[in-house]
């Protein structure tokens, strides 16, 4: 009697549950792939094919209220973004008309902005070369701004060590991050990093400063070739220097620790008039490199690079949320002779060779070929500058004309400007 008085229990319970699946899972699926209105729609059909269309007027309580703007899709988006990025080569992409460019005026940003460089200082009238912004190929670059920059550095210290284009890198980001306004309230501490002007020296050799808003530091260290330099007769003043090409500079080898990001580059002074004027000689493993492979500059600078590579490599090791970039050359555009020998660039037309880079790898293959197999990222730069010619400070200046023509370094603001950009995308 009790078992069957159980039986029939389960039985109900059982045809109970089966009914509620029967019920509920129909509604979940409209639920999930339906709209409100072919939901309302539907569900009345289906509840008065089972009896209960007495609810169907209030099927509007089963529709989910719409979310806030941060939804499914917006959630896709990011996700489908950060993918994006996190595959981006940002060196592949197209210059593009950008009514926000620049980000900063170069008659304002004095107390950054050498005078050399700063071509609204000079007799040149046109401009147009200021107003276009790089966008990469399937990538969502973030807006790039001094607040955005600063930011992002907040509590980090930011160092860039290489040649006079570094240099240029470095007063772009000052400037852009002072929005080119003077700013006494940035402070200098290149003291902290012995970056103090020795006596009868031009100038020091960097400069660091702080902004005490967000304690972000962004310094410069100069050094040309990113290899220590040993005097070879320490009691002579006018002395050779032993360039060790598989050493790193020293400043970073001391202040290697302190940094947050690191940006190096190279690559300009790797010729026998630097080396022959700087009284450089080349050695390896301690020894002077004789007239084997190293006595080749090329061979010599592709070795620095892989060497230096490695050595930031390994001591990552122990700083793993540090980020490192090598930053492949900035291109000449010197034509009809070289600086000392007639050369020049004197167009003034964007994109008279294309606007557009296609092409997967890098232009510097010496320098992508030396971070291949390390933490450290390439800052690759060198074919999205090789389409700005016009971008030159060419033969203007503020001095009375000298004849020659700058087709190195770049006016500001300027194509340095992009750099930074696609270094802010990346840190």
């Amino acid at each position: 009697m009790k078992g069957g008085v159980l039986h029939r229990l389960l039985v109900n319970k059982l045809c109970l549950g089966l009914l509620l699946v029967l019920l509920v899972v129909p509604i979940v699926i409209l639920l999930l792939g339906t709209t409100p209105e072919q939901l309302k729609l539907l569900s009345q059909g289906f509840l008065q094919q089972h009896g209960l269309e007495h609810i169907g007027d209030n099927v509007s309580a089963l529709v989910v209220p719409a979310g806030p703007a941060y939804n499914d899709d917006t959630h896709t988006s990011i996700t489908r973004r950060n993918k994006w990025n996190k595959d981006c080569n940002y060196a592949k992409g197209k210059w593009v008309a950008d009514e926000k460019r620049p980000l900063y005026s170069g008659n304002e940003c004095k107390q950054w902005l050498s005078k050399m460089w700063a071509c609204r200082m000079m007799q040149r009238t046109d401009f147009f070369y200021e107003s276009y912004r790089w966008q990469p190929h399937g990538c969502e670059m973030p807006e790039f701004s001094g607040p955005n920059l600063l930011s992002r550095l907040r509590h980090k210290t930011l160092a860039f060590v290489g040649d006079s284009l570094g240099r240029q890198q470095f007063q772009s980001i000052m400037c852009i991050a002072t929005g080119g306004k003077y700013s006494p309230d940035v402070e200098d501490v290149g003291w902290k990093y012995g970056l103090v002007k020795a006596p009868g020296a031009l100038r020091p050799d960097g400069w660091a400063y702080r902004f005490p808003e967000t304690n972000t530091t962004i310094l410069y260290y100069w050094s040309a070739s990113l290899s220590e330099l040993e005097p070879l007769n320490t009691t002579n003043s006018v002395t050779s220097y032993a360039l060790h090409l598989d050493r790193p500079v020293t400043f970073l080898k001391k202040y290697f620790h302190g940094f947050d990001v690191l940006v190096l580059n190279t690559g300009h002074h790797w010729n026998r008039g630097k080396f022959n004027g700087n009284h450089w000689e080349l050695y390896a493993n301690g020894e002077p490199v004789g007239k084997g492979r190293l006595a080749d500059l090329n061979r010599a600078k592709n070795l620095t690079l892989y060497s230096i590579a490695r050595w930031v490599d390994s001591e990552l090791a122990s700083r793993p949320q540090m980020k490192a970039f090598l930053r492949t050359m900035s291109p000449r555009h010197f034509v009809n002779g070289d600086w000392n020998t007639g050369g020049s660039c004197g167009n003034s037309v964007p994109f008279s060779n294309g606007s557009e880079v296609l092409q997967d790898h890098s232009s510097d293959l010496p320098a992508e070929r030396a971070v291949n197999g390390t933490q450290v990222k390439l800052l690759d730069i060198t074919s999205t500058s090789q389409l700005r010619d016009e971008g030159h400070i060419s033969n203007r200046t503020f001095r009375a004309p000298t004849g020659i023509h700058d087709c190195l370094h770049w006016c500001l603001p300027g194509i340095p400007d992009m750099w930074n950009e696609l270094l802010f995308a990346q840190i």
